[in-house]
């Protein structure tokens, strides 16, 4: 079987732990590859520089509040990219604001998630993303 491939856009280390556990009783063959920020998130999808060899993702887990270039400007730039439009990015976030949900929603997010701070809630959340997105949803070829 081959591997989803996950992008997981996060400067949290916890958060990326906390993801990496709740996917690694996956029933399904998931690779999760990691970055800190959205000039690494960009550089990753378009296989620049240190990413030429990368897989193409078939989900983003995107995080809002990142360094250098943050959530809403990586949206912004995935789905104006005929390249990488059709990639879902599901927006996972510790913001609950409004105005966060309405611009991420405006540049065409797939769902917006708010992270929970419990520790199992937060696992079954990203529990969740994996049964929707991997074993019900039909993802788009590369």
């Amino acid at each position: 079987m081959i591997p989803i491939q996950v992008l997981l856009v996060e400067d949290n280390p916890g958060d990326v732990e906390l993801t990496r556990i709740a996917l690694e009783d996956s029933k399904i063959s998931v690779n999760l590859n990691v970055v800190e920020d959205g000039v690494e998130a960009m550089a990753f999808l378009r296989k620049q520089e240190k990413y030429a060899d990368v897989p193409h993702p078939d989900i983003v887990l995107l995080d809002l509040n990142l360094p250098r270039k943050d959530g809403r400007e990586v949206l912004a730039e995935i789905k104006t990219d005929q390249h990488l439009k059709r990639i879902p990015v599901v927006v996972l976030t510790t913001s609950q604001a409004e105005e966060d949900i309405l611009k991420a929603y405006n540049l065409s997010a797939n769902c917006y998630i708010a992270k929970p701070v419990d520790f199992d809630q937060f696992v079954r959340i990203v529990q969740s993303i994996e049964n929707f997105w991997f074993a019900i949803v039909k993802l788009p070829p590369e």
